[in-house]
């Protein structure tokens, strides 16, 4: 009895691993309908063993391997079920959503709903009577000649021109253009502008930011550059007729003022300047014709000039040259054996570096070369203020608090300084009365005076400035 116990066992033992191995495989194998059931495998499997069903342990985990195996299926059956049933619904959603619209499509009869746009009328307003304007109120009201707004058009255009659709008509890249150089020249408010041209008072708002973007992006490049080759030697030959020689350029500071309210989220006291006045910084090389050639715009108004220079491009480009010049080493002079760059020259806010001459303090008692060098050097930076002048003249967004937080702003100001490129270089001459108002605005909104930096100590930027001071008619000559 006791050999008949043992054997029984022992045929249960290997049914237990007969069962393990059908299940492992099971688990393995991928499921194909029409396949032999696990169930219908582990009978024939005990069948095969010719063996009576017996209470044990080992009989016990045969039904525990069972049961699992069937509630494994039925998971993954009821899974599959759920995501067959959500793969349906999102097909039926997109095939109604595509019914819908392609029965509005048939169905419509205007592309002007009142759900969409505003029913608004062109016969009044302003833009109606554009195409009657002579070249004088053309350029009075967009600060632009006819031609160089189509030159602008020509440029941008495909930039700001919007698709057509079955919900309403674009307004045409021309309006477009027409609504922006408007908000520059005027800086009216958006209601007005929305008024004049006939579109919406948030469309107003869109419509200057896009072109703003588009004229930085295909232009920026274009007419805002640092000279070089042929045209570096002309601004060079420009600045010595100025009696100042080995110039490539003058820079500059202004303060453009913004709104405290669009600076709630950037901490306001950090753009208060010395007047009092919320405001951004525009740091600006200015050539002899007065045209940028490079230009920085954003800093918040508490910031000094020699701050903002050692923030900027600018500053990045001259001091990662191994020698430390800004310009071309080739261009370079030697007096008394020391070379003299050529550099930009500044007001006393700036540090003095090899690429950046300043004048000297007039606080510093100064002798009759150093007085004609502060001289010389000053007649030729008024450039600068030559330049600003005619900016904040034809574009007078940029005397205005106006309502945009600071990053757009500072794109507004760079915008505006190639629009006042493009004009220069084109002819497009500014007229004296653009400035007939910008008197009383800026008695109002009066410039920080210039702070000047003390931070030089003794180097080889103050051997260059002290050769070119006592040898400048050398130099002039050369």
């Amino acid at each position: 009895m006791q050999n008949q116990t043992q054997r029984l066992r022992g045929c249960l033992g290997g049914y237990v691993i007969n069962v393990r191995h059908v299940y492992s495989n099971y688990k393995m194998e991928p499921k194909v309908e029409g396949s032999v059931s696990l169930t219908a495998a582990l009978l024939t499997s005990m069948v095969s063993l010719n063996i009576s069903p017996v209470c044990d342990d080992q009989a016990f985990e045969l039904y525990r391997l069972q049961t699992a195996l069937v509630q494994q299926r039925r998971v993954r059956e009821m899974i599959d079920r759920d995501r067959r049933l959500r793969q349906y619904l999102r097909r039926r959603k997109a095939f109604l959503m595509s019914s819908v619209t392609a029965v509005l499509s048939i169905f419509t009869t205007t592309r002007n709903r009142h759900v969409w746009v505003r029913n608004r009328s062109s016969e009044d307003n302003f833009w109606s009577s554009v195409e009657l304007f002579d070249d004088d109120e053309w350029k009075a009201q967009f600060r632009v000649s006819r031609a160089t707004f189509d030159y602008l058009l020509e440029q941008v255009g495909s930039a700001i021109k919007r698709r057509r659709t079955n919900f309403r008509v674009p307004i045409e890249p021309k309006r477009r253009l027409a609504i922006a150089l408007w908000w520059f020249a005027r800086a009216g408010e958006y209601r007005t502008v929305s008024i004049m041209f006939g579109v919406g008072i948030a469309t107003v708002c869109n419509i200057v930011r896009q072109v703003t973007s588009a004229i930085l992006e295909r232009l920026h490049q274009r007419f805002l550059s640092l000279p070089s080759d042929q045209r570096l030697d002309d601004v060079m030959a420009a600045f010595k007729e100025r009696c100042y020689p080995q110039c490539a350029g003058a820079i500059g500071t202004t303060h453009i003022p913004v709104s405290p309210v669009a600076l709630s989220r950037d901490r306001p006291d950090d753009y208060l300047n010395e007047r009092g006045w919320h405001s951004v910084i525009l740091q600006a090389v200015v050539d002899h014709k007065a045209c940028f050639t490079d230009v920085y715009a954003g800093w918040p108004g508490s910031t000094s000039s020699a701050s903002v220079l050692s923030c900027s491009d600018l500053h990045t480009k001259a001091e990662d040259q191994a020698d430390g010049y800004l310009f071309p080493k080739e261009k370079s002079v030697l007096i008394e054996g020391v070379e003299i760059p050529v550099h930009l020259i500044g007001d006393t806010s700036f540090p003095l570096k090899p690429w950046l001459m300043k004048s000297y303090s007039l606080k510093d008692q100064l002798s009759p070369e150093q007085h004609r060098f502060t001289h010389t050097l000053s007649s030729a930076c008024s450039v600068v203020d030559t330049a600003f002048t005619r900016l904040k003249g034809r574009w007078r967004c940029l005397l205005k608090k106006n309502d945009i937080d600071a990053s757009n702003m500072s794109k507004v100001v760079v915008a505006c300084c190639v629009l006042h490129n493009i004009c220069e270089i084109r002819g497009d001459s500014f007229l004296p009365e653009w400035n007939t108002g910008t008197v009383n605005c800026s008695s109002y909104l009066r410039q920080p005076d210039m702070q000047p930096y003390d931070g030089d100590t003794f180097c080889p930027a103050e051997v260059i400035r002290k050769t070119i001071t006592y040898n400048l008619l050398t130099l002039l000559q050369h």
